[in-house]
């Protein structure tokens, strides 16, 4: 089968797959026949097979996402998002974020060059260190990505190691979240570059992706972060508290690869729990019609 007639059978499994999958079904998908028990449903052999057995991984994942939805009350179980694409998109700089020769520099960017209704969910900071929060994420199978300044963290590495090991992907937003256009070059090294090297040297790998704090930087900055393996500079185009959304965008709404920011807080810090902000964020998001994926399948 060509891949483009794959992936036309694909979407159509897919469309009718999402649409019933809060009820389990027969694992057979239709073939009529349930198989006997301890033995596993026959398949079609070639790409048909494949897709089938996909479409089947799809069901049972939404299926156990829907239970997941109601034990941790949200209203809506989240929409799944697609197959992240083969070829990551192109990501710049977007318009008015640029800095003085920063062509080849990281790009900075709120949302990433997508058409499908798919957006990102970051989480900065450190500060709360909600056991809840590990066990809601890993029940809902939501995608989210940890931008870790170590002042924070420094006091509990093995919650974020937890995180990552379900999967998280855990990124750099400096040592002490200064401002950094008010550092020297030296200084903004070390906030950064320092990062780079603590949570390569604790957690195994050297973060691609970084978030100045608040946002702010300057040439020096991407410069810096360019020089200690940064590729690209995610901020965001909406921020999630547990009782409101807050928007970059005129519209005040999301748009299809928007990056939604929001922080390791509790209810010393704003109204609600990290269970109680992730419940607003996913009923934004699902109402409008978005799934959540995940920042570094894209970029």
């Amino acid at each position: 089968m060509r891949v483009g007639g794959a992936r036309a059978v694909l979407a159509v499994l897919l469309v009718a797959a999402l649409g019933s999958a809060c009820t389990v079904g027969s694992p057979d998908l239709g073939s009529g026949a349930e198989p006997a028990p301890g033995q596993q449903p026959k398949q079609p052999p070639g790409p048909a097979g494949a897709l089938s057995a996909y479409v089947a991984k799809v069901k049972r994942a939404q299926a156990a996402r829907a239970f997941a939805a109601k034990k941790w009350g949200l209203a809506k179980t989240p929409l799944a998002a697609p197959q992240p694409p083969a070829e990551k998109p192109r990501i710049t700089t977007r318009k008015g974020f640029e800095v003085e020769g920063g062509e080849s520099l990281p790009p900075v960017f709120t949302t990433v060059p997508v058409k499908e209704k798919i957006v990102f969910l970051t989480i900065d900071d450190g500060a709360e260190k909600d056991p809840a929060l590990l066990r809601m994420m890993s029940d809902l199978q939501i995608p989210y990505s940890a931008f870790l300044s170590d002042y924070l963290i420094h006091d509990n590495y093995d919650y974020f190691k937890q995180m990552q090991d379900h999967g998280v992907a855990l990124q750099n937003h400096t040592l002490n979240h200064r401002y950094l256009p008010g550092l020297s070059y030296t200084q903004q090294k070390q906030e950064i570059c320092g990062q780079q090297v603590k949570l390569e040297k604790r957690y195994g790998k050297r973060p691609p992706l970084f978030r100045p704090p608040y946002g702010n930087y300057n040439q020096d900055t991407l410069r810096v972060a360019r020089s200690c393996g940064v590729k690209a500079v995610p901020l965001w185009a909406a921020e999630a508290f547990p009782d409101h959304m807050e928007w970059r965008e005129w519209d005040r709404d999301l748009h299809p690869g928007d990056i939604i920011l929001t922080h390791f807080r509790g209810r010393h810090d704003w109204k609600g729990t990290m269970p109680d902000m992730i419940r607003r964020v996913m009923k934004t998001v699902t109402d409008k019609g978005y799934a959540v994926a995940r920042l570094e399948d894209y970029v």
